[in-house]
């Protein structure tokens, strides 16, 4: 099983907050980061789903040098290798764009299943998981509580419903899903997680 989770880079939710002096934006030079509350959730899911089944994860952001970190720190739980994707030319670019520079980055990597968090905390428009399988050619669930692999080429997904139901979902592999908040417990880095980091690969694509 090869499982990539997209992991986003986003301002701390107890961070102050300046306007740059464009008015336009934020000011980030003093800004607290962190990693997307969501995306903790996806990366722990892949990494039970790998426990269980074998495989490989792969943690993979699009953002500036600085995203190095979370993808540093999905390594140090035990994700194996990661993809940064940094370009100024990619700043302030849509959503549309953002899933096409991903598409085109990990359509040779061929996974068989690609999960992201079902939203994020600075733009929060939930629209990249969809648009990745729409772009990939793979089957999609949204507001995913609960994953279980019945074979190489068949899932079943627990979906949340409205009014506290939910329902059970049978999807064919390869396939996109956005994880929702809550579906596990995310670990904590090891020591021994830690040290490994430096023996592990990060590949870097820009425009």
């Amino acid at each position: 099983m090869k499982i990539c989770v997209l992991m986003k880079q986003v301002p701390d939710k107890n961070a102050s907050l300046a306007i740059s002096s464009d008015n336009c934006s934020l000011n980030d030079n003093n800004m607290t980061l962190a990693c997307n509350e969501s995306d903790n959730y996806a990366l722990e899911e892949a990494l039970l789903i790998k426990e269980k089944h074998g495989g490989e994860v792969v943690a993979c952001s699009l953002g500036n040098e600085t995203a190095s970190q979370i993808l540093k720190d999905a390594m140090a739980k035990g994700a194996d290798r990661s993809i940064l994707i940094s370009d100024e030319k990619f700043n302030n670019f849509d959503i549309l764009s953002i899933a096409k520079i991903f598409a085109s980055t990990l359509k040779k990597e061929n996974f068989d299943l690609i999960l992201s968090g079902l939203q994020s905390d600075d733009q929060g428009n939930s629209q990249l998981g969809m648009i990745l399988a729409e772009l990939l050619d793979m089957s999609h669930a949204s507001l995913v509580m609960g994953t279980e692999i019945i074979n190489e080429h068949t899932m079943k997904v627990k979906r949340e419903l409205e009014s506290g139901w939910f329902q059970w979902t049978e999807l064919s592999l390869p396939s996109s899903i956005s994880i929702q908040s809550g579906i596990n417990t995310p670990r904590y880095a090891t020591l021994k997680g830690i040290m490994m980091v430096k023996n592990k690969q990060t590949d870097t694509f820009n425009a």
